[in-house]
């Protein structure tokens, strides 16, 4: 193989492994993000969020997200938010964020899961906002019930847990019983 191919290889094997690196997250890297609402039996499309709404690798942190009023919105079916989170488009299923059967303010506590530059899944579930919260702001909670105010904002709470991968290797010996 003459040197004129194994540059050409080279290249080619370097430009076979930059997708995998791309894929990787570093810390503070912003984690894509997609959401989509229902309301009444009627879907939104898919919205990319922006940056500031959306979770950040390997940290935790707290954001507000609009919700827009959607079309024909009457007050009395239930609204609920799905979510696509990252490049691998891990999907929340549907949160009941509005008419939801409670009357404290709901807030979305979304769990990313990571080890080293991977995220390995994502979980998402509605709670009642913490008392202590509306408590400091107490526009959240008038603005939320005020059925003329909108957008809504809901209060999203990213937590990022660090998984520990085990590998063990099994030599060449049966174990039996």
């Amino acid at each position: 193989m003459g040197r004129k191919a194994t540059v050409s290889f080279l290249v080619l094997l370097l430009s076979l492994s930059l997708p995998s690196i791309s894929l990787a997250y570093r810390a503070g890297d912003i984690v894509p993000m997609s959401k989509m609402g229902q309301y009444h039996s009627s879907r939104t499309v898919w919205h990319d969020m922006i940056g500031r709404h959306c979770p950040i690798f390997a940290v935790n942190r707290e954001v507000l997200i609009p919700i827009p009023m959607p079309v024909g919105y009457t007050g009395a079916d239930p609204y609920k938010i799905s979510f696509q989170v990252g490049r691998e488009k891990f999907l929340i299923p549907w949160l009941l964020v509005i008419n939801r059967k409670s009357t404290e303010v709901p807030m979305i506590d979304v769990n990313l899961r990571y080890s080293g530059s991977d995220l390995h899944g994502v979980t998402a579930k509605v709670v009642d906002m913490p008392h202590h919260y509306v408590e400091i702001h107490p526009d959240i909670s008038k603005q939320f019930w005020d059925p003329k105010h909108w957008p809504k904002h809901v209060l999203v709470r990213y937590t990022c847990c660090y998984i520990i991968s085990v590998f063990l290797k099994v030599s060449d010996f049966a174990v039996t019983i």
